[in-house]
């Protein structure tokens, strides 16, 4: 490269991968942490690649970009960028594909054991100094030898299996790109229809893109015909899951319970009853902050503009925009 690329850092990233930018004498960029609309129109319009995290970007930001040839996602999910625009002006789209895999895997167990297992009911229980009572508390639900539905099966889940089956879980995926062998090679079983599955599962765990097949894919008809120690985990998309659907499941306990980390709106807003709802353990969108996977995430964030200009990026970091 003969002139310097001016890169902005839309939200702060890991000093790891700022550093990377830092050293490297082809770039310049500044970390824009006033993400007001106005303020990003001014920023962008002479920027030659970006990184974004969470904050959705307007095609009328998009548009204002003269040079703009790359655009890196501090994640994996992009729903977040008007992809139709971005084709249109032949912007590559990256994302850090092997950076959060471990992390939101392990989330995903988290909450399913929390839940499984009363964390909070027995954590307050000696808290509360009712030590005494615990023989009349509800019982709690053993993973071990379980069915779990791993639902988008791309590295996240690849990784979420590895865990299911030190748990000595019984596996099932449905993701129609990815091939029975594939599967059967890495312990789980295919399902072929996600609908009729449903119902033979004790754990359901989302792991797919939010678009027009996926949006409430999980509805109050479904839920219907899960099993009553069904425990439905969504650490995807917000909008997969009908909130106010999975609300009315929960209170007619059709489920045993859930556990969301991402929401229809974030943050959800204060009269949203899931709030209030004992069954569902919640978290602020967080599966992926552990210091570990924010650092990979930073490092692979600068990695994937600097390879790009370079012209190394690997198309298994890109999106292909249809």
């Amino acid at each position: 490269m003969t002139d310097k690329k001016k890169i902005l850092i839309i939200q702060p990233i890991h000093k790891a991968g700022l550093q990377l930018l830092e050293n490297n004498s082809n770039f310049d960029f500044e970390v824009i942490e006033n993400i007001e609309i106005e303020n990003l129109k001014l920023k962008i319009k002479n920027c030659d690649g970006i990184s974004i995290r969470t904050k959705k970007i307007p095609s009328e930001v998009i548009q204002l970009a003269q040079k703009l040839k790359i655009i890196s996602r501090h994640g994996v999910g992009y729903d977040n960028i008007d992809l139709k625009l971005c084709k249109e002006k032949n912007i590559t789209i990256a994302i850090t594909a092997n950076a959060n895999a471990a992390a939101v895997s392990e989330h995903v167990m988290f909450m399913l054991l929390s839940i499984a297992k009363g964390k909070n009911m027995y954590d307050n229980t000696v808290k509360s100094n009712n030590f005494k009572d615990r023989s009349n508390l509800p019982k709690a639900l053993e993973i071990w030898n379980k069915n779990i539905l791993i639902a988008g099966f791309g590295r996240i889940g690849q990784a979420l299996i590895k865990r299911c089956l030190g748990f000595e879980m019984n596996v099932f995926v449905y993701d129609p790109f990815i091939s029975s062998n594939k599967i059967q090679s890495l312990g789980g079983t295919k399902i072929e229809n996600l609908k009729k599955e449903v119902s033979n599962m004790d754990v359901i765990s989302l792991h797919m893109p939010l678009n027009e097949n996926s949006k409430n894919l999980i509805n109050y008809d479904l839920l219907k015909s899960m099993k009553k120690n069904c425990i439905i985990i969504n650490a995807s998309r917000g909008g997969i899951v009908n909130e106010k659907d999975l609300n009315k499941a929960l209170d007619e306990n059709l489920i045993f319970g859930a556990g969301l980390d991402v929401f229809e709106k974030e943050p959800p807003d204060s009269d949203n009853q899931l709030l209030n709802n004992d069954k569902v353990f919640l978290s602020p969108h967080t599966a992926s902050f552990t210091e570990e996977c924010m650092k990979r995430m930073g490092i692979e964030t600068a990695e994937n503009i600097i390879d790009f200009f370079d012209g190394n990026l690997k198309d298994s970091k890109t999106i292909d925009i249809k």
